[in-house]
Protein backbone atom coordinates (compact mmCIF):
# COMPACT_ATOMS: atom_id res chain seq x y z
CA UNK A 1 0.00 0.00 0.00
CA UNK A 2 1.73 3.18 -0.96
CA UNK A 3 -0.95 5.41 0.78
CA UNK A 4 -1.30 5.90 4.75
CA UNK A 5 -4.41 6.55 6.57
CA UNK A 6 -5.15 8.68 9.81
CA UNK A 7 -8.52 7.94 11.26
CA UNK A 8 -10.15 7.57 14.77
CA UNK A 9 -13.54 6.35 15.65
CA UNK A 10 -14.30 7.29 19.08
CA UNK A 11 -17.66 6.69 21.02
CA UNK A 12 -17.69 7.87 25.03
CA UNK A 13 -18.90 10.74 27.59
CA UNK A 14 -18.12 14.25 27.22
CA UNK A 15 -16.17 15.26 30.60
CA UNK A 16 -16.83 18.83 30.57
CA UNK A 17 -19.19 21.17 28.48
CA UNK A 18 -17.81 22.51 25.03
CA UNK A 19 -15.12 25.00 25.71
CA UNK A 20 -15.26 27.91 22.59
CA UNK A 21 -12.31 29.73 21.52
CA UNK A 22 -13.45 32.69 18.65
CA UNK A 23 -10.52 34.22 15.88
CA UNK A 24 -10.57 37.49 13.96
CA UNK A 25 -12.09 36.45 10.79
CA UNK A 26 -15.35 35.01 12.51
CA UNK A 27 -13.73 31.22 13.03
CA UNK A 28 -13.86 29.67 15.91
CA UNK A 29 -12.88 26.35 17.79
CA UNK A 30 -14.53 24.05 20.21
CA UNK A 31 -12.66 22.01 22.82
CA UNK A 32 -13.77 18.99 25.65
CA UNK A 33 -12.43 15.79 26.46
CA UNK A 34 -14.09 12.42 26.14
CA UNK A 35 -13.97 9.86 28.35
CA UNK A 36 -13.82 6.23 26.86
CA UNK A 37 -14.12 2.65 28.91
CA UNK A 38 -12.67 -0.81 28.73
CA UNK A 39 -14.01 -3.04 31.00
CA UNK A 40 -12.52 -6.85 31.61
CA UNK A 41 -12.45 -9.02 34.50
CA UNK A 42 -9.25 -10.01 36.24
CA UNK A 43 -8.91 -13.50 35.88
CA UNK A 44 -7.00 -14.43 38.83
CA UNK A 45 -8.73 -12.50 40.95
CA UNK A 46 -12.17 -12.47 39.46
CA UNK A 47 -12.80 -8.77 39.81
CA UNK A 48 -14.00 -6.14 37.29
CA UNK A 49 -11.47 -3.70 36.26
CA UNK A 50 -12.60 -1.14 34.31
CA UNK A 51 -10.04 1.39 32.28
CA UNK A 52 -10.41 5.00 31.28
CA UNK A 53 -8.71 6.81 28.24
CA UNK A 54 -9.05 10.47 27.86
CA UNK A 55 -9.07 12.23 24.62
CA UNK A 56 -8.81 15.62 23.67
CA UNK A 57 -11.16 16.69 21.18
CA UNK A 58 -11.24 19.59 18.80
CA UNK A 59 -13.85 20.85 16.73
CA UNK A 60 -13.87 23.58 14.23
CA UNK A 61 -16.33 26.50 12.91
CA UNK A 62 -19.81 25.84 12.34
CA UNK A 63 -19.52 22.16 13.70
CA UNK A 64 -17.88 24.15 17.00
CA UNK A 65 -20.86 26.06 17.89
CA UNK A 66 -23.42 23.07 16.84
CA UNK A 67 -21.64 20.67 19.61
CA UNK A 68 -21.24 23.84 22.13
CA UNK A 69 -25.15 24.76 21.64
CA UNK A 70 -26.39 20.53 22.40
CA UNK A 71 -23.41 18.61 23.83
CA UNK A 72 -23.33 18.99 27.96
CA UNK A 73 -20.98 17.41 30.00
CA UNK A 74 -21.87 13.42 30.51
CA UNK A 75 -23.54 13.29 27.06
CA UNK A 76 -22.11 10.38 25.12
CA UNK A 77 -21.09 10.74 21.18
CA UNK A 78 -19.61 9.39 18.36
CA UNK A 79 -16.47 11.31 17.71
CA UNK A 80 -14.61 10.52 13.54
CA UNK A 81 -11.89 12.91 13.15
CA UNK A 82 -7.48 12.51 12.72
CA UNK A 83 -4.78 12.74 15.34
CA UNK A 84 -2.70 15.28 15.60
CA UNK A 85 0.09 16.39 17.77
CA UNK A 86 1.17 19.72 19.04
CA UNK A 87 4.31 20.66 19.89
CA UNK A 88 4.16 24.14 22.47
CA UNK A 89 6.50 25.82 25.11
CA UNK A 90 5.30 25.76 28.67
CA UNK A 91 5.88 28.85 30.91
CA UNK A 92 9.39 27.74 32.32
CA UNK A 93 10.49 27.28 28.34
CA UNK A 94 10.13 23.49 28.47
CA UNK A 95 8.97 21.59 25.17
CA UNK A 96 5.40 19.71 25.85
CA UNK A 97 3.69 17.76 23.84
CA UNK A 98 -0.50 17.54 22.95
CA UNK A 99 -2.46 15.18 21.41
CA UNK A 100 -5.70 15.96 20.08
CA UNK A 101 -8.59 14.36 18.42
CA UNK A 102 -9.87 16.58 15.12
CA UNK A 103 -12.98 16.40 14.63
CA UNK A 104 -14.45 15.45 11.04
CA UNK A 105 -18.13 14.28 11.88
CA UNK A 106 -20.08 13.48 14.98
CA UNK A 107 -23.23 11.89 16.11
CA UNK A 108 -24.72 13.12 19.13
CA UNK A 109 -25.94 9.51 21.12
CA UNK A 110 -27.52 10.48 24.00
CA UNK A 111 -31.14 10.90 23.57
CA UNK A 112 -32.65 14.73 23.51
CA UNK A 113 -34.71 14.13 26.72
CA UNK A 114 -31.66 13.44 28.64
CA UNK A 115 -29.50 16.53 27.70
CA UNK A 116 -31.50 18.88 25.69
CA UNK A 117 -29.04 17.66 22.35
CA UNK A 118 -30.27 17.03 19.08
CA UNK A 119 -29.40 13.30 17.89
CA UNK A 120 -27.07 13.88 15.68
CA UNK A 121 -24.78 16.74 13.68
CA UNK A 122 -22.19 16.55 11.15
CA UNK A 123 -19.50 19.02 10.74
CA UNK A 124 -19.29 19.03 7.04
CA UNK A 125 -22.94 19.29 6.65
CA UNK A 126 -24.47 21.50 9.57
CA UNK A 127 -28.00 21.29 7.49
CA UNK A 128 -28.23 17.29 7.89
CA UNK A 129 -28.67 17.99 11.38
CA UNK A 130 -32.29 19.37 10.84
CA UNK A 131 -32.49 17.24 8.07
CA UNK A 132 -33.05 13.86 10.30
CA UNK A 133 -35.28 13.15 12.09
CA UNK A 134 -35.99 14.22 15.10
CA UNK A 135 -36.47 11.15 17.12
CA UNK A 136 -35.71 10.97 21.15
CA UNK A 137 -34.18 7.26 20.28
CA UNK A 138 -32.68 7.87 16.91
CA UNK A 139 -29.65 6.23 17.84
CA UNK A 140 -30.93 3.23 19.24
CA UNK A 141 -32.91 2.94 15.79
CA UNK A 142 -30.09 3.63 13.62
CA UNK A 143 -28.54 0.38 12.81
CA UNK A 144 -25.40 2.15 11.25
CA UNK A 145 -24.57 2.98 15.03
CA UNK A 146 -22.92 -0.04 17.51
CA UNK A 147 -25.09 -1.03 19.87
CA UNK A 148 -24.02 -1.94 23.27
CA UNK A 149 -24.63 -5.84 23.63
CA UNK A 150 -26.75 -6.91 25.89
CA UNK A 151 -25.39 -10.16 27.83
CA UNK A 152 -27.29 -13.45 27.74
CA UNK A 153 -26.77 -17.14 29.04
CA UNK A 154 -26.38 -18.54 24.99
CA UNK A 155 -22.90 -20.53 24.38
CA UNK A 156 -22.21 -18.78 21.75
Amino acid sequence: MTGTLNKVMLIGHTGDDVKMHYFEGGNSLGRFPLATNESYTNRTTGEKVINTEWHNVVVRNKAAEVCEKYLKKGDKVYIEGRIKTRKWQDDTGNERYSTEIHCTEFTFLTPKNESGAEPSGNSQNSQSASAKPKNDNFANKNESYPQEEEEDDLPF
